[in-house]
């Protein structure tokens, strides 16, 4: 049996992560390709009960260590229960952020070291890395006029952070891609939906020739 290929898609918040995951998944679904579209934290009912914890806005919140902790734990268990028995069914997983999130956000944002990230991830995931992952990058001020259309005037926990939090996740994210080539593709998403979307297909290309 084939074995499915495992797509991320990572940014920061406003860059149409979600709506290029559906736009991916139903392109996938017209050539025949069998898919999972998910999302992290969440993606089982147990990484979900989690995502509630670290994106709520009730109570003090988390400090790094303890944001990182949970967000390890929600993945283990996504990854043992949903991505890793679709990829060995020969679906490939669309993943709305995965790893590469908690490295730029608990990691370059929040102060932890990409080692420690990495190994929480290798303790709870046994290192398990997308085949490729999609950064979408946006200017700031178009990622704020997104953001205003989806969530007015209430956001979560952690996209509510302030202005110098989220520059520091999308140094993170810019310094990922430039020091690991052969697994990000630098999606400028700052077009509308159909043109973002074109660019996605094309840095996909090489795997779709072997689907």
């Amino acid at each position: 049996m084939t074995i499915g290929r495992f797509i991320a898609l990572e940014g920061g918040e406003g860059a149409g992560k979600s709506t290029q995951a559906r736009m991916l998944a139903a392109e996938l679904a017209a050539r025949g390709i069998p898919c999972r579209m998910t999302r992290e934290p969440g993606g089982t009912p147990g990484a979900e009960a989690i995502r509630a914890l670290l994106l709520g806005t009730d109570g003090e919140g988390w400090h790094p260590r303890a944001e990182a902790l949970l967000f390890a734990a929600a993945r283990s268990d996504h990854v043992e229960r949903l991505i890793r028995p679709a990829l060995a069914g020969g679906e490939w997983v669309i993943c709305d952020r995965f790893v590469d999130s908690s490295r730029a956000y608990q990691g370059g944002a929040g102060g932890l070291s990409d080692r420690d990230v990495m190994a929480l991830h290798a303790i709870g995931s046994e290192g398990l890395l997308p085949d490729l992952t999609l950064l979408f990058e946006v200017r700031p001020d178009v990622a704020r006029s997104r953001l205003a259309v989806r969530d007015g005037e209430v956001a979560d926990r952690i996209g509510g952070r302030d202005t110098s939090y989220h520059a520091a996740v999308a140094a993170a994210f810019a310094r990922f891609a430039t020091d690991e080539p052969e697994r990000f593709a630098r999606i400028d998403a700052n077009d509308d939906a159909e043109s973002v979307a074109a660019r996605v297909i094309a840095a996909l290309a090489p795997l779709l020739e072997r689907a």
